[in-house]
């Protein structure tokens, strides 16, 4: 017998309202992390497309990297993303 089977949603609603299938996500050897591929990322995660731990795997994330993205998301919407405007919304 195989171990227990995650479910795991077919698709989730991305940052832009659309649907976000695991195939739209970004590629896995993505290096220019713009806030639309971010925000997409962390849409998988919240929805369950993807666990943490995967798309950390797949992105070369560190956990804490991830988990500063959807902080800055959760503080400062989308905009909170953008690497230039970081030291605006920190302190």
């Amino acid at each position: 017998m195989v171990g227990p089977m995650r479910s795991r949603v077919s698709y989730v609603i991305g940052p832009d309202g659309s649907p976000l299938t695991i195939a739209d996500l970004p590629p896995p050897n993505t290096r220019r992390w713009v806030i639309r591929r971010k925000a997409e990322v962390v849409a998988a995660v919240r929805g369950g497309l993807l666990s943490i731990e995967d798309a950390c795997n797949r992105y070369r994330l560190t956990v804490e990297e991830f988990l500063s993205w959807q902080r800055s998301i959760d503080r400062h919407g989308l905009p909170g993303l953008r690497a230039t405007r970081i030291q605006q919304y920190r302190g």
